[in-house]
């Protein structure tokens, strides 16, 4: 039985320590690597460019006390103290730094009871048990020092706390002793339904260089089995002193963990925040010297001459992104020197259309820029410079305007002709109030009858820029 066991625990340990030697990342020189240390360049996330070794193997020894059954090893319970003995041996795998995975292979004895099954029983009553057990489980491994840590302190990361809990299967011999003499009280085979058994508990590792680690472990062990102490049948009178079904006990180890692979660091040693606060440290010491403009700004508008497309922008002029000077009302006479900023004239009349003391020669004049957001009737902020220009242009004009709104295309018809007379009322009530004579304009709504852009109907056809085009107010000459 104990060869079987120990055979199937290598057969499964092969494949396993196969992959335990990482090798470092090779470099193709295309991408920025985040995988392997120390590389500039970037490798499929492979066995081959991982930073960390993620294998190990551990093995270590330590004393089994029954605690929880009708014979016990403890003194408090149906027995005296007695000590057995027990070792483990593992392959471990690390899937992240703060969880991993144990095939573990356990072999020891339990000795429980009013003796020593290696003395004579003292009188009658007395009954000594001791069971020889082969186990071997799969374990989750969590590391509640790397996921519960929050703060690093700057200092060394050598301790460790882990938790441990699975199942697994167990086979074991318990052995039954009174003054008639020792007997064979139970046997159970590996691998059987009833052979299942779990167990939990916690370990507080000290790495004691890059390969090996110290480990001293508390296991409970839930057998899941009322025979495994050696009462014997379950309906036989050992067996009904307690009322448990299940035979448990403690396990207390120390043992060592030989840590495989070719890189510097454990995965399961790897502390993140260590790695960020050390790489932002770095960050801050590191002179970057970054030059702006190479080839300067010769005009001063504010926009380098590497991306300026107009390299003599006359000083003091508003210019857009590409460094070139506005023209609001596109008339070919710049902001700066345009006397009517959003009404196309002449260049010889500084900007401004010409007049004379009848109506306008204009049959319709736009003051382009007057938008609004969807669904408001809200004068914009950046609508009042070109609004104070209209102030100026009507009252200097003998003529009488329309003021005339418009919308997009989204919403009914009758609802877009109430919202395009809102925003026409909105700018007559605008002008009025900052000196425009009411006699001299009228609100007038056109809804969506009069696009800017035709071609957006339905509004999903364009680009916002044009929709938002639409939704203007202009102005008209009666």
């Amino acid at each position: 039985m104990k060869l079987s066991l120990a055979i199937v625990a290598l057969a499964l340990a092969i494949p396993a320590t196969g992959y335990a030697q990482d090798s470092t990342a090779v470099s193709n020189g295309e991408y920025p690597n985040t995988f392997s240390s120390g590389s500039a360049n970037v490798s499929p996330f492979t066995n081959q460019s991982k930073r960390f070794n993620d294998w190990s193997i551990s093995a270590g020894a330590g004393v089994p006390l029954i605690q929880s059954a009708d014979l016990t090893s403890i003194k408090n319970g149906n027995g005296k103290n007695l000590f057995g003995y027990s070792a483990y041996v593992s392959i471990d795998k690390a899937i992240t730094h703060a969880f991993g995975l144990k095939l573990q292979y356990d072999r020891g004895e339990t000795r429980q009871g009013w003796f020593n099954t290696k003395d004579a029983a003292p009188d009658a009553t007395a009954v000594a048990g001791r069971t020889q057990y082969d186990a071997i489980s799969l374990l989750g491994d969590i590391n509640f020092s790397n996921l519960l840590r929050r703060v690093d302190n700057h200092s060394p990361y050598r301790w460790a706390l882990h938790g441990y809990a699975g199942i697994g299967t167990i086979a074991y011999k318990a052995y039954q002793k009174d003054i008639k003499g020792q007997m064979l009280a139970t046997e159970v085979k590996p691998f059987k339904l009833g052979s299942m058994f779990m167990q939990a508990g916690a370990g507080l590792k000290y790495k004691i260089n890059r390969r090996i680690d110290l480990e001293g472990r508390l296991m409970y062990v839930v057998t899941g089995d009322d025979e495994f102490d050696g009462g014997g049948d379950k309906y036989s009178t050992i067996n009904k002193r307690e009322e448990q079904v299940s035979d448990n006990f403690f396990n207390a180890t120390l043992g060592i963990s030989l840590k495989l692979g070719k890189h510097e660091s454990h995965l399961m040693w790897h502390d993140p925040l260590q790695e960020i606060y050390y790489k932002l440290d770095v960050l801050a010491n590191k002179n970057q010297d970054i030059e702006v403009c190479k080839k300067g700004d010769a005009d001063n508008d504010g926009v380098c001459d590497d991306w300026d497309r107009q390299l003599d922008t006359p000083a003091g002029a508003r210019v857009d992104g590409a460094g070139v000077a506005l023209d609001t009302d596109l008339d070919g006479v710049i902001d700066l020197y345009d006397k009517c900023v959003t009404v196309p004239g002449p260049v010889e009349n500084n900007g401004c259309p010409t007049t004379t003391a009848g109506p306008v020669i204009e049959t319709e004049t736009k003051l382009e820029g007057i938008e609004f957001d969807l669904n408001s009737d809200r004068i914009l902020p950046s609508n009042t410079p070109i609004l104070n220009n209209a102030v100026n242009y009507i009252n200097s004009s003998t003529g009488a305007y329309s003021v005339i709104g418009a919308t997009d295309t989204r919403g009914t018809d009758a609802y877009n002709q109430k919202l395009s007379e809102r925003r026409a009322n909105n700018v007559k009530s605008y002008l009025i109030k900052n000196g425009v004579q009411a006699g001299k304009i009228n609100a007038v709504g056109k809804g969506e009858k009069d696009l800017k852009y035709p071609e957006c109907e339905p509004a999903t056809k364009c680009p916002e820029w044009k929709n938002r085009a639409n939704r203007r107010v202009y102005f008209e000459a009666k």
